[in-house]
């Protein structure tokens, strides 16, 4: 479970978004041309292209061609735009979480996701996973990793950190033990599917309580070989050793929640690039981008809200790690939250919020 006091995005569910919506990606759905200014303007603007370009138009403009590359293990010397990444939510089908109307477990499905996901220019999915806290979870990403080694496409673990205050770094210890044998070892089925950054593993930390010696859990995966890249989310003061790059994750900025949300994150994530560049040259930078956050149907809600802004929001972090990034130092990952969190109204699975004559948008509170 996540801890909503303390993150933006807690024990996320699903359940499919009531309101119409911009569909990418997936040749059974369509893009709602008008929906969003900032999408009819490219579509305007650019060369003829199909839905499935649309993620990639916005990430990088008009002037890149060849962008449908799956993504490498070692990134070329010169790549320009970072390889697009997204949250994966593996718990659907399960009785703590409302109904989506599919399971985690099933293989239509994830081989649907993975193709979809594909088709609109994303590498890879980063799996929340919480060692054998949740089995369900465990057995979801097995088949996962299984399937993308398939597909051609990548996987990686997010470890969902306990937030009990007692034993976490033992835990932590055997849960990085038993993933270690169970995903990455050569005889792991999808092992090569995992993702790799100059050819080690990167997992990605989601804390919680804080009660995780993260150096002592560094000492032991040194052993590794090859070692892994802990990636740990941005949080307030400086980025401890143990840790070798930081992602950016939802948040409002410095001004905070209001109730018409209109504080989308500009101002955090200008604030997480700069600190990137110039306090931690030396760290993996993984930008954010999201299409919004409404936790209102989440049973730990709080009632915050960041607005779609008719795919705006989506639109503005897909593009504004280019005013920090140049091809010469580019920017190695970008990380979608979410690909399918609906309690919190960060999934991008389904499509955007439409705005027009036909849509119902939230009012203001």
């Amino acid at each position: 479970m996540r801890e909503p006091a303390i993150r933006l995005l807690a024990n996320r569910g699903a359940g499919r978004s009531a309101g119409p919506y911009i569909a990418f990606g997936a040749a059974t759905t369509q893009i709602a041309l008008g929906a969003s200014k900032q999408i009819s303007f490219l579509m305007m603007k650019c060369p003829p292209a199909t839905s499935a370009l649309v993620l990639l138009l916005l990430l990088q403009g008009c002037s890149h061609p060849g962008l449908h590359q799956s993504l490498r293990q070692n990134p070329p010397a010169n790549q320009t735009a970072p390889q697009i990444l997204a949250v994966n939510e593996p718990w659907f089908g399960h009785s703590h979480h409302i109904s989506v109307g599919y399971s985690s477990q099933d293989p239509v499905v994830i081989r649907r996701q993975i193709d979809q996901a594909k088709a609109q220019g994303i590498s890879g999915f980063v799996v929340d996973w919480y060692g054998d806290r949740e089995p369900f979870i465990d057995r979801a990403y097995a088949l996962i990793q299984t399937i993308a080694a398939e597909k051609n496409f990548h996987v990686s673990m997010m470890y969902d950190e306990t937030d009990e205050e007692n034993g976490a770094t033992d835990e932590a210890l055997a849960d990085f033990a038993y993933f270690r044998e169970t995903y990455l070892s050569p005889s792991a089925p999808g092992h090569q599917a995992y993702l790799l950054y100059n050819d080690r593993p990167v997992i990605f930390i989601f804390p919680k309580g804080g009660h995780t010696d993260w150096n002592r859990v560094r000492t032991a995966i040194n052993n590794w070989n090859p070692p892994p890249l802990l990636v740990y989310e941005d949080q307030p003061g400086p980025i401890a050793p143990a840790f070798d790059g930081v992602y950016a994750w939802v948040n409002p900025g410095k001004r905070g929640w209001t109730a018409d949300g209109s504080n989308w994150g500009e101002d955090y994530l200008r604030d997480f690039y700069g600190k990137m560049q110039s306090k931690y040259p030396d760290k993996i930078a993984v930008g954010g981008a999201w299409a919004g956050f409404d936790d209102s149907k989440a049973s730990w809600g709080l009632n915050r809200h960041i607005s779609q802004r008719c795919g705006e929001t989506f639109a503005d972090t897909m593009k504004l790690w280019r005013q920090f990034y140049s091809a010469d130092r580019p920017l190695p990952f970008l990380l979608i939250a979410t690909w399918n969190d609906y309690e919190e109204g960060t999934a991008i699975e389904r499509g955007l919020a439409k705005c027009g004559p036909d849509a119902q948008p939230r009012p203001a509170e």
